[in-house]
């Protein structure tokens, strides 16, 4: 197998600091927004209608653009990429905190997600090009995946505190010092092997048919989540989403230099990878929102409690990542350590399915996390380094991209169907126990509590399922030796990638 030469900067495990820093900036943006809406729209005046758009103008340009983030960061350099990603989220971040008005700070959180783009496969890939040995790419994604899988829950925490003893802005002002630290961090530590850039010209059709069709997939189900499932505009975005990403794969199996080359999505490890990701974050999502509701409305409490609540779930993630998958990456396939994660994670999401209106945080949610976080931690860890491994150099940004792309939309996928379903059996539950209710209100939370129990039940199906196809379509061996983006020519991939996984 051709190979390229290893590049081993010494600097490497500093630049993993601030890749890392840049990384739960990103992640926890998805999440720290959430709580300090409430407070946003009463301050700014958004209407009910419009408080959506804080987090859709998000997902939109963050989603819709991922890919074509990811080839950038091919061209240009991940390095510089990744700098200009993490100076302008600063810049929109500070936008967003200074809002007057409700288009100030929608046009803030669109500019976000843009830079998003480009930060977020930038960094990936940067981990995929510096770490090549075994050994030290398993500690380094044990980090990383810690990071992805448990940072959405610290932005739980973290905006609940911002919220409650500041002010909602400051949950748009964290993001500048993250930023500066992380980039002045880059400037100086960060370095990449110069033969991992990719020189050919951007394929602009690719762009547009990613982008347009990306960002009709994700904007249909938000839309379904508003107008139903059977709504004219709902299906006339998934007709067109469906036209334009068929339409993409058709160009890029023609074109010479293709946004994304259909080798890095067709080998069936990383397709097993993208899959299986992408379903895990729709549970993920989900129980985020449904149990943020149930602990704050339900149980009554405060955001910052709420967010402590989800403290659990992050030490299992993290302990997941580094202590389980991160030791045992170098020693057995990866599908043995993302089907039974996968597996372990739908136990603990079973035990959730049984929350009423006087559950025992102990005795019911606490380990129902802890079980959560244990498997998702150990399932994402070699699940973040298969997706790269063995990819050629000059597709590491847009395989990082994929990796990105399928958490994006498989978290917008899941909180508009998951919510769907919720609000369908909430309503149900309340026309059929109607007459018998102790009282109104009781009504009204118990109804609630079933349409959450009841989309938690698909939760753990979607999480199943996760396993099924991690067990049966990633197939990579045990590592026998290093290399991480390794290959030149289109087989090379294909002969580097039983060698490991992202």
């Amino acid at each position: 197998m051709p190979e390229t030469a290893q590049f081993v900067d010494p600097r490497r495990w500093k630049a993993l600091i601030f890749i890392a820093l840049a990384q739960l900036m990103v992640v926890l943006d998805a999440t720290i927004v959430n709580i300090a809406l409430p407070s946003a729209q009463t301050d700014l005046g958004i209407s009910d209608g419009n408080r959506q758009w804080v987090i859709t103008a998000y997902a939109l340009a963050f989603g819709g653009l991922l890919l074509f983030g990811g080839r950038i960061a091919d061209l240009w350099g991940r390095k510089q990429t990744f700098i200009v990603g993490l100076i302008g989220f600063a810049a929109a971040s500070a936008v967003g905190g200074a809002a007057l008005n409700t288009g100030m700070l929608l046009g803030a959180r669109a500019l976000q997600g843009v830079f998003g783009a480009l930060l977020a496969p930038s960094a990936l890939s940067l981990l995929a090009v510096m770490f090549t040995d075994p050994k030290e790419r398993a500690k380094a994604f044990g980090v990383f995946g810690a990071i992805a899988g448990g940072g959405g829950a610290v932005g739980l925490i973290l905006g609940g505190v911002l919220t409650e003893y500041m002010d909602w802005r400051w949950t748009f002002f964290v993001n500048i010092p993250f930023a500066i630290i992380a980039a002045v961090g880059a400037v100086a530590v960060i370095r990449e092997p110069v033969e991992s850039h990719n020189s050919s010209r951007l394929d602009i059709p690719g762009v547009v048919l990613a982008t347009t069709g990306l960002v009709s997939l994700v904007y249909g189900f938000t839309r379904a989540e508003a107008d139903g499932w059977s709504a004219a505009p709902t299906i006339g975005l998934f007709v067109a989403a469906a036209v334009l990403l068929l339409a993409f794969v058709v160009v890029e199996s023609r074109v010479k230099a293709p946004l994304l080359p259909l080798r890095v999505v067709a080998d069936r490890n990383r397709g097993g990878v993208y899959a299986s990701l992408a379903l895990a974050i729709i549970g993920m999502f989900g129980l985020f929102l449904f149990l943020t509701y149930y602990m704050q409305v339900v149980k009554g409490y405060s955001p910052v409690r709420t967010g402590f609540a989800f403290l659990p779930m992050v030490a299992g993630m993290i302990t997941g990542s580094t202590q389980i998958g991160a030791r045992l990456m170098t020693r057995v396939p990866a599908r043995l350590l993302m089907g039974p994660g996968f597996l372990v994670a739908s136990v603990g999401m079973l035990l959730l399915t049984q929350i009423d209106l006087d559950t025992s945080y102990p005795a019911l949610i606490l380990p129902g996390f802890l079980l959560l976080g244990l498997g998702m931690g150990t399932a994402f860890m070699p699940a973040m380094s298969l997706a790269t491994h063995g990819v050629e150099p000059r597709d590491a940004g847009v395989a990082s991209a994929m990796v990105n792309t399928s958490q994006q939309v498989g978290g917008a996928i899941g909180t508009a169907l998951l919510n769907t379903i919720a609000a369908s059996a909430t309503t149900e539950y309340a026309k059929s126990h109607a007459a018998g209710a102790p009282s109104r209100t009781v009504l009204q939370l118990q109804s609630m509590v079933h349409g959450y129990s009841s989309a938690i039940w698909w939760a753990v199906g979607i999480l199943v399922l996760a396993a099924v196809i991690a067990i049966t379509f990633v197939n990579a061996g045990q590592p026998e030796g290093g290399g991480a983006v390794a290959g030149s020519g289109d087989g090379a991939a294909e002969d580097a990638i039983p060698v490991m996984a992202h």
